[in-house]
Order: C-alpha cells, then structure tokens, then sequence
C-alpha cells in the first residue's frame, strides 16, 4: 500500500475536522475521538431522523439520542439504558415500559412518558413521515397510552413477543428515537429540521459540514448526575468522512482518526505494520466481526431442475465453504453452520440445529454431490452432465457493486464447473439485482442475504421463508421474504412449527429443540445454500483510546455506526 501518497491530502482533510473554526471549546486530539463516516452528510442542516438521508449516523445516535434498551448481541440480554425494564401480558399484545428516573434533555427538560407517547403518536398519524422505523411502530402499534410519568403502555395490533426489541432495544443499526415533545410540538413532522438538535446523550452538537460532524461533552449531562453512567472520557467526538479505503488506511497509519469502515486484509495488514497500535475484532485471522447478514446462495425452487430438493441438495454438496473462506474473503470470515448469524446470543438454535445433524459442514463432499445428480437421471458426458440432450447448467446473479460478491460466486462457478455443472456468473448492477432480479424472482440462483434477521432469536430469519410468503415468479415478494418461492408440504410443515415460534415469549426453553425441528426441513428441501459469515474488519487505534470492543473484550460489538455506539464511548479510556 503507498501510505505517503495520499499523506498531504488526507492529514488536510482531518486537520480541517479537527482544528475547524465553529469549535466551543479548545481540545486536544488526545481528548478527542474520530469515527470514520462513509458517506457524506446529505443535508448538515437537517435532523429530521424521521426522513429520509444521513439523519443520524454522523454522530447524531451515537452521541446525542439514546435508545431505551441496547441489545447485547453476546449474551442476548436487553441492556437497558432510558428504560429500565418492561413487562408484557400473557398474549404479547400489550407491553407496558418503565423509563428511567431523573433522564434530562440538555436544555434540562424532563424526559418521560409524555415524549414518548407524542412521537409515537407522530408516527401513528403522520403518514409522510418514511422512516423504516416509524413505519414499522404504525404497522404493529394500535395505541399507546400513558400510565404515569415514568410509565408506558403500548396495545398492538398483533401479538409479537419481539416487539420491544424490535423497535427499542437497537437491534440492527437503530431504534426508535424519541424525540422532545417541547421542541417538535406543532411542527410538521415530515418537514421539520430540527436544527439545532438536542437529545439526552452525554454529547451536544456543535457543527456540521458535509465531510464531518463534531459533538462535544455535556458535563451537565443527566446520566452522571443521576448515578447512571460516568460522564464519557473523550471530550469531543468527531465523525468524518474519509472518502474511502486508501484514505482511510493513511488516516489510520498517522492517527488521524481513531476508529475506521471495513477494510480489506491487506490493507489492515499494510496499517499494523505501519502502526502497531492498530487492532481489530480478533487479534489474529479471522480479524473481522461478523455482521448480522450472513451469505448465502438463493435458488428459485420454481425453475428447473432446481425445482428438485435432490439437485439442490446436491449444489449444497459440492460447495466447498473453506475455499470461499480462503480465496473469496483471504481468512477473514467463518464457514456458516446456519442460516443463522453465529452470536453468542443465537449459540443455543445453532448448537440445537447441529446436534441434531442439520448442520453444513465447512468442506465439500463433491462425491455425494455428484451421487445425487446421476440419481435425478443425468450423465456425465465430457465437461459436464446432460439429460435428454439437455446440459446441467446454471445461471448465478450476482450484485456487481462488491468485489466480495463476485468473487464469491467466482470461487462458488469455479467448484460447480468442477463437478460438473455449467454454471456462469451473471453480474448486474445494484439497482437491477435489488428492484428486479430478487424480489420477483426472475434468477435460477443468485447470491444475497435474505435469512438476515435473527441476532438473539431464531423467528426473525425463519419467518422470511414461510409459506405465506409465497407468490408466483413475476411477482413482488413481500419484503424480500421467500424470493425462492418454496412451497409444498416440506415447506407448509416447517410454517406450521415456526408460525408457532413467533408466538412464544423470547427465552421460551421449548423453542431451540422446535428450531431443530423446523431446520429439518430445510435442510432436507435447501431452498438456499448458507455460505458463510458476512465480514467487518474495523481497524481500532489504541494510541490514545483503548477500550475498544473486540472479541477479547466483548461488552457488544463493534459496529460504531449504529445506536449502541453509546456503549463503546462509555468504555474508551485514555492510552496515557
């Protein structure tokens, strides 16, 4: 990697983050931490998270809105934060939350039950507001009602055991985020900036630009009063755009920002060897955390011959993860096991799907591949196998935007070609592969994330592929669920059980053994093929900051763009 050339431009680019005009104060880079953002600031103006746009992971929830509960993805607990626990009734149609006593905004309002119970109802009413999370609140919540000051109750619509995590506890990305009814009273919701912004986090905003946005410390903030929380070690956290991975590395090698995007491995290993204060999630291969959406191989159960359990069955043989691990993602990821991401929190549905031998394992049996095939009635004839002068061939879709994703499927054609199917790599660009090819399921195979779901419960995945879902090819799946069309009895079974999953209270001991159930049936039909975890290497810098998350030091993981972020600047501590 040439780590001078960019030297002179990106050491201008973070000395203009850092040493900016609009500061209120005078810090040092020693009390100052710097996230790297990977887009620009859209409108610096504007902080209507409700709306579409970068709205709130330049800083605005990591540092100055805070959820209600964080989920902790190794444990599965639910950590609470400006709630301090909720109950619900025997059906999962009523949750009734308590927040936290003494929680301020930092104009030193109370924050209680009135604003929450204004900003849900702001997203009940006001259909113009688009936000993913708003959209899911008018879907699922009938009413809401306040019990007392601290105390909320929400009826939904239908039951849904999951849903506190689901819309409070950050369980991918973001959470709902309340907002203060003293503020947003009589605004239109739809319209409204909100700038400047206030939250309750221990950080104000200061300024924005569209490259970077700069938080500073609110020593009055609630949470050190009240007993909470220590008031946060870093003074100042800036969030700045660094316009890229080669930029990003020289950023990182010279200590110009602290915490950075995913990298591939040879940069990150270019960084250490420049830096050796740089560290990531795992301190030697695989280095990367995983994310939430692990890889897997979609297959339309419509399209012959992969409308036969057996030939898919048979691609599922002759895969050979390990090799996907160690040419496609040079080590830095782990062979899936399930459909499941592999947290701490979904150990007990993995181990139960395992020990009962549903499992994939990391290596390819190209034999027994190979043994159900020729049992569907085909031959090898050359290269490859043929049936009534037909060749056994596949067309695999594949979203050009990452190299990850092509040379996936390169490595995946590479190994069918082997064993003997035709298979070729079909690239289209993002908008084709995400607004056409899958959600109307116009592929034979293609390569995606759909079981992408489930981090503390096994009903967030599974429930993508029930048959309720299922619609003729050339229409629209509903929400990317079941893109592979599987139907039939296998598949009406597997509903049934997992139908049944979404209805039990969360920690319910009874559902791993009914997830293995349930697995069964997909492992015997393979309407997909998972492949392996999907990778995060996030080059973390101790030279003034330690603390960070990683797998040796696992309060939570490491995803700094996302709502829990308030987490991870709580635990940094100063090198010196």
């Amino acid at each position: 990697m040439r780590v001078s050339k960019l030297l002179l431009t990106v050491s201008t680019l973070a000395f203009a983050a850092f040493s900016g005009s609009a500061f209120a104060q005078d810090i040092s880079r020693e009390e100052t931490v710097i996230f790297d953002l990977d887009r620009t600031i859209q409108d610096p103006e504007n902080f209507n998270w409700m709306t579409p746009g970068t709205k709130r992971m330049h800083g605005a929830h990591q540092t100055m809105w805070e959820p209600l509960f964080i989920l902790n993805y190794g444990t599965g607990d639910l950590d609470p934060w400006l709630a301090t626990g909720f109950e619900s009734n025997g059906d999962s149609t009523e949750f009734t939350v308590a927040l936290r006593d003494g929680v301020e905004w930092s104009d030193g309002e109370a924050f209680n039950a009135d604003d929450v119970i204004f900003t849900v109802n702001m997203a009940l009413t006001n259909e113009d507001i688009s936000s993913r999370e708003a959209s899911t609140i008018r879907a699922q919540v009938a009413s809401v009602e306040k019990v007392d000051d601290l105390t909320v109750k929400f009826t939904l619509a239908d039951a849904n055991p999951r849903f506190v995590v689901e819309n409070f506890g950050v369980r991918i990305f973001g959470s709902f985020l309340i907002m203060p009814e003293h503020i947003w009273n009589g605004q239109d919701a739809a319209t409204f900036a909100f700038n400047p912004p206030i939250g309750t986090g221990p950080y104000t905003f200061t300024s924005a630009s569209s490259n970077r946005a700069i938080w500073d410390r609110n020593d009055e903030w609630w949470g050190a009063k009240a007993g909470f929380q220590d008031l946060p070690a870093p003074k100042r956290v800036i969030f700045l755009e660094t316009g890229g991975e080669e930029s990003r590395a020289q950023l990182m090698a010279s200590n110009q920002i602290d915490a950075a995007q995913n990298v591939s491995i040879g940069t990150f290993e270019a960084v250490q060897a420049q830096n050796p204060n740089v560290i990531a999630w795992h301190q030697d291969y695989p280095f990367a955390a995983s994310d939430p959406c692990a890889r897997q191989l979609e297959i339309n159960t419509t399209m012959a011959p992969w409308d036969s359990a057996a030939m898919r069955k048979a691609v599922a043989h002759i895969i050979d993860r390990n090799q996907i691990v160690n040419v496609a993602y040079e080590g830095t990821t782990e062979a899936s096991r399930t459909m499941f991401a592999q947290y701490g929190s979904m150990a007990p549905f993995i181990d139960a799907i395992v020990d009962a031998g549903h499992g994939l394992p990391a290596s390819a049996d190209v034999a027994a591949g190979q043994a159900l095939i020729e049992g569907d009635g085909w031959v090898r004839d050359g290269d490859y196998y043929a049936k009534d002068g037909e060749t056994l061939s596949v067309n695999i879709h594949v979203n050009s935007a990452s190299t990850e994703y092509t040379r996936t499927i390169d490595v995946i054609v590479e190994q069918l070609q082997r064993a003997g199917i035709d298979a070729k790599a079909v690239p289209v660009e993002n908008g084709v592969f995400w607004g056409e090819v899958l959600p109307f399921g116009t592929y034979e195979m293609s390569y995606s994330w759909l079981s992408c779901g489930s981090v503390n419960e096994p009903w967030a995945s599974m429930g993508r592929y029930t048959v309720k879902d299922v619609v003729p090819v050339g229409e629209r799946s509903p929400g990317f669920n079941n893109t592979a069309r599987w139907d039939g009895d296998a598949a009406e079974l597997y509903s049934q059980i997992v139908d049944k999953i979404g209805t039990m209270p969360l920690g319910d001991e009874a559902i791993p053994g009914m997830v293995a159930e349930a697995y069964a049936h997909l492992d015997a039909e393979m309407p997909f093929i998972p492949l392996v975890q999907a990778a995060k290497l996030l080059p973390m810098n101790t030279t003034y900051w330690t603390g960070w998350p990683s797998a040796e030091n696992y309060y939570n993981h490491p995803f700094f763009w996302w709502n829990h972020t308030h987490q991870i600047i709580h635990n940094l501590e100063p090198a010196g």
